[in-house]
C-alpha cells in the first residue's frame, strides 16, 4: 500500500478536490482533510478505499493502446518467400512484420529471426517461406489496454497487436511507448 502522505499529492495530480476524492472513496470530506493535515491516521479499510479510488482515477487517465498504436500495419502471408519478406521490411522501414494465414495472425518475423536463420543455415534462404521461419504470434491486446500493461508486455515481446473484435487495428512497439515519454 502507498504512504498516507501521498494522498494529497495524488489527489492534486488528478485535479480533484477533497470532496470529489471523498465521494470516489466512500469516505467523508472531513476525513480526507484530517488525513492530509496529519491530524488523523485512517483505519486500514478507509486508507485502502482512498488508494483504490486514486488507482481507479489513474487508470482512467492512463494512455490506452488506441492512443499509442501505429495504425499503418503491414502483414505478410505465411507462403511469402523470405526474399519477399525482406523486400517488404526494407521498403516499409520496419524491423518486424506479423504473418497471416488467411484472416488469422499466426506468427511474426523479425530481423533477429531472419539473421539467425541465414547464419545457422547459409544457402537455405532461397527456398524458405515466411511460415518456415516465423516466431509465435505476438500478444493481441484490446484498444483499451493501459500504458502500464502495454509496457509490461513489451518487456517480453517485440510488438503487440491491437485488435477490436478480432480485427487488427494497429500495432504497439517499444518505440511507440518511448514516444510517449
Amino acid at each position: 500500500m502507498n504512504n498516507i502522505e501521498e494522498i494529497k499529492k495524488l489527489r492534486k495530480k488528478h485535479g480533484l478536490n477533497q470532496h470529489d476524492l471523498a465521494i470516489a472513496a466512500g469516505v467523508s470530506q472531513s476525513l480526507i482533510a484530517k488525513i492530509e493535515s496529519g491530524q488523523v491516521d485512517p483505519t486500514y479499510s478507509k486508507a485502502k478505499n482512498i488508494f483504490l479510488a486514486l488507482e481507479r482515477l489513474q487508470q482512467r487517465d492512463e494512455l490506452k493502446a488506441r492512443d499509442i498504436m501505429s495504425k499503418k500495419i503491414s502483414f505478410i502471408d505465411m507462403n511469402d518467400s523470405l526474399k519477399d519478406v525482406v523486400k517488404i521490411m526494407r521498403s516499409k522501414g520496419i524491423s518486424q512484420v506479423p504473418v497471416m494465414s488467411g484472416e488469422k495472425v499466426c506468427g511474426i518475423i523479425t530481423e533477429r529471426v531472419i539473421l539467425n536463420k541465414v547464419l545457422t543455415q547459409p544457402g537455405s534462404a532461397e527456398n524458405l517461406k515466411a511460415g518456415d521461419i516465423m516466431d509465435d504470434a505476438p500478444p493481441i491486446v484490446s484498444l483499451t489496454t493501459g500504458f502500464r500493461s502495454l509496457s509490461e508486455l513489451l518487456k517480453n515481446y517485440s510488438i503487440l497487436l491491437v485488435a477490436e473484435k478480432g480485427d487488427v487495428k494497429g500495432v504497439v512497439s517499444k518505440a511507440d511507448l518511448l514516444e510517449q515519454i
